[in-house]
């Protein structure tokens, strides 16, 4: 019997011991690779009988699905351990907390000293195994603790339950063999695993037949997936003429119903020539292309072990822009990497005033235990990671409010995704480039993708109006 059907059993002898009603809350942190993890934890949930509460005080069970890439996700954490305390005394309230902050183990050291009510630890390689460890937990009456310090398997048929009717996530591949030098991943997600390609495309056309519009394809480094297979001749199946990730877009791009394929996050050191034609033919596949740059110096990136130098990554957007029409570019950047000076911080600013990109992601440098970044000495002082951080935001800042006026006037395709959060009167969606366009429209147009005229920009979203002939 595999791992999966064995789980199902005691999806079902769960469902069995429970009481009609229970509830669940469940807290995602991190990237969306976690989200992704967080929709499969609520399909196994709900399988078992559990219903989704908002309200922490009629929950059952409150799960947390942690991120350890920046030292606030642990603040929270323990924050809301704190505040669940009560709660274990008042109604025994089952607490269940997994993902990568579980790989570490000072933090469950932690969490075992500290905060002994916790019930159930699981790590990124055991979430399949999360209705096992809450069986036991009921039956047993005992705490329990489900890591594995090895890489885990790619395990299909998980039950998921997706918060968006659709825009969906689908995971290709899992851990990174990158190793840079400030990140925690490839410790806490182990080393790099691809899903067979059969399982993607089925999974895709699932979706496609369920009326989801919008896919986007998951990975540490996305555009490497099949490449460890390849190298080290681990079998795979192809399937569709899938064998890389080029590929794969090239696949998914002709699935009826899908509408838009995004991808995140590729490394730029494996951004062949192959992937960007891709980009370039597949009229699906945005042309948005998310782009990590962390630092625009040479030396910075090196002492990052990122692969690439600043001459490199400026060359590869210059060669995506030609050869891509319409494209635009997002970027992560860290402030304040150990050893960074002022001159080459200059260095981030230069490239992205050249670059222009469409959306940046930035962040101040945050310790990770266990990463070689950590050990280094000349680490910046908070102050100045703040002063520079304050300086690329005003700078980053600009450039939207002057990029915004280019979509003023044109006719955008968009996503429409449901209200708008801040007005439920007006309507809420995307463009291929990502921008959030706020409009007037009646609400049998979400789900659909349409026209619209960009009328004004407001800094972190547009606003438009309905072309007539939709």
């Amino acid at each position: 019997m595999n791992e999966i059907e064995e789980q199902r059993k005691y999806m079902q002898k769960v469902k069995e011991l429970n009481n009609k009603n229970m509830k669940y809350t469940i807290l995602t942190m991190g990237c969306q690779l976690n989200e992704n993890d967080s929709e499969k934890l609520c399909g196994m949930l709900e399988e078992m009988g559990y219903e989704r509460t908002e309200n922490q005080k009629e929950a059952d069970i409150a799960l947390f699905n942690t991120c350890c890439v920046r030292e606030n996700a642990e603040d929270r954490l323990f924050g809301k351990l704190g505040e669940l305390k009560k709660l274990k005394e008042e109604k025994g309230i089952i607490i269940a907390i997994g993902g990568c902050m579980m790989q570490e183990k000072h933090i469950t050291d932690k969490i075992k000293e500290s905060y002994p009510f916790v019930d159930i630890i699981f790590g990124t390689h055991t979430l399949q195994r999360f209705p096992e460890d809450l069986y036991k937990v009921l039956t047993e009456k005992k705490k329990l603790e489900d890591i594995l310090d090895i890489d885990g398997m790619v395990y299909e048929g998980l039950p998921i339950k997706r918060d968006s009717k659709i825009k969906a996530s689908v995971t290709i591949m899992n851990g990174c063999n990158n190793f840079c030098s400030y990140c925690i991943v490839p410790y806490v997600r182990g080393r790099e695993r691809s899903r067979q390609p059969r399982a993607i495309i089925e999974e895709v056309r699932e979706l496609a037949k369920q009326g989801y519009k919008e896919i986007t394809l998951l990975g540490q480094n996305v555009n490497s997936y099949l490449r460890v297979e390849r190298e080290k001749q681990i079998p795979f199946e192809e399937y569709e003429g899938v064998h890389s990730f080029a590929t794969l877009l090239q696949a998914i791009n002709k699935i009826d119903g899908i509408e838009r394929i995004r991808f995140v996050s590729p490394h730029p050191k494996d951004f062949t020539d192959d992937v960007i034609k891709q980009i370039a033919n597949c009229d699906k596949v945005c042309k948005l292309v998310h782009l990590p740059l962390q630092s625009g110096n040479t030396k910075v990136l090196k002492e990052m072990n990122r692969k690439y130098t600043k001459e490199q990554y400026l060359n590869l957007v210059e060669k995506m822009k030609e050869r891509i029409p319409n494209l635009t570019l997002s970027t992560d950047i860290i402030v304040g990497f150990p050893g960074e000076t002022d001159e080459e911080f200059e260095d981030t600013l230069d490239v992205v005033e050249k670059v222009k990109f469409e959306q940046v992601y930035m962040f101040i440098y945050s310790r990770r235990v266990g990463t070689p970044g950590d050990k280094m000495e000349n680490q910046v002082p908070d102050e100045i990671k703040h002063k520079r951080f304050n300086r690329l935001k005003e700078l980053v800042e600009s450039q939207i409010e002057e990029n915004n006026q280019k979509y003023i006037g044109t006719i955008q395709k968009v996503l429409v995704e449901g209200e708008s959060k801040n007005n439920k009167e007006l309507l809420t969606g995307r463009t291929d480039s990502n921008k959030v366009v706020i409009f007037e429209g009646d609400k049998s147009l979400i789900g659909q993708m349409i026209d619209l005229k960009i009328t004004s920009e407001h800094m972190w979203y547009l606003k438009g109006s309905i072309v007539e002939n939709n």
